[in-house]
């Protein structure tokens, strides 16, 4: 992983990432394990052996707690775990996600609800189960992942669009109703980031250089790329920053 400054409020601090442990997710444990945070995350398939690859690695060995996010019960009694284990969750990044492409014409009412339980219903129960605590500790930061692809009007995955421009309607709502509590509430939109994921299933070269052809920076975008503006929203670095959406895409949308 690339050097990146040290947030000394982020040593000792407890943070939770739903996905921590493959694709982006794995990188911001690492990131937050090399800012000397206690890290808890959750993920359905084993990562015991990525738990051994990081404690070797940093000297500290993340708290894995094997969770379907889509059931909300078991990952509210993660949270739970995570606190008892940690101190109470100060900083919750929603991290997992899933873009399967699909067809808006071949979209059951099944598929869609399963899609909105893990790319929307779980950030909400996630922030919903931590902030007791964050109001608790006198405040919180709140990393809600969203994407680029609702921004650019892709197709291909409308219920994914779908998901994530309610997460940015999600994150501004909760950041007005518990910025009292000092509890800062942001999202992250990252562009089309080449996790191993995205090269095994929709990568090729045509597709990949028609995309940087609309990046102002024309390097690909590489989870460790995602892993500083993390850090930065779950910091007192960005103590008078909430309810906005930061974009780290390499320039392919231009807000404001």
């Amino acid at each position: 992983m690339q050097d990146l400054p040290l947030f000394p409020d982020l040593s000792g601090a407890s943070v939770f990432i739903t996905g921590g442990g493959s694709g982006i997710g794995a990188f911001l444990t690492e990131g937050f394990l090399r800012q000397g945070a206690k890290v808890a995350f959750v993920q359905r398939s084993d990562a015991t052996g990525f738990c051994d690859e990081m404690e070797a690695a940093t000297g500290q060995r993340p708290l894995f707690l094997p969770c379907d996010i889509t059931d909300t019960p078991a990952l509210q009694a993660a949270i739970a775990a995570a606190a008892a284990a940690h101190g109470p969750v100060t900083v919750l990044v929603n991290n997992a996600a899933n873009d399967k492409r699909h067809a808006t014409l071949e979209v059951t009412e099944e598929f869609w609800d399963w899609s909105q339980a893990i790319n929307l219903k779980s950030y909400f129960f996630a922030a919903q189960a931590v902030i007791p605590g964050m109001v608790a500790a006198g405040g919180g930061s709140i990393v809600n992942f969203t994407s680029i692809s609702y921004m650019m009007g892709n197709a291909g995955y409308p219920a994914y669009t779908t998901a994530n421009s309610a997460i940015n309607g999600m994150t501004r709502s909760l950041a007005r109703e518990f910025g009292p509590s000092r509890i800062r509430v942001n999202a992250l939109a990252p562009g089309w980031v080449l996790t191993q994921k995205q090269k095994d299933l929709w990568v090729t070269p045509e597709g990949l250089q028609a995309h940087l052809d609309r990046q102002c920076l024309s390097d690909p975008l590489e989870p460790a790329d995602i892993v500083g503006g993390v850090l930065f929203l779950a910091s007192r670095a960005s103590k008078m920053m909430t309810g906005q959406a930061l974009v780290i895409d390499g320039g392919v949308v231009v807000t404001g």
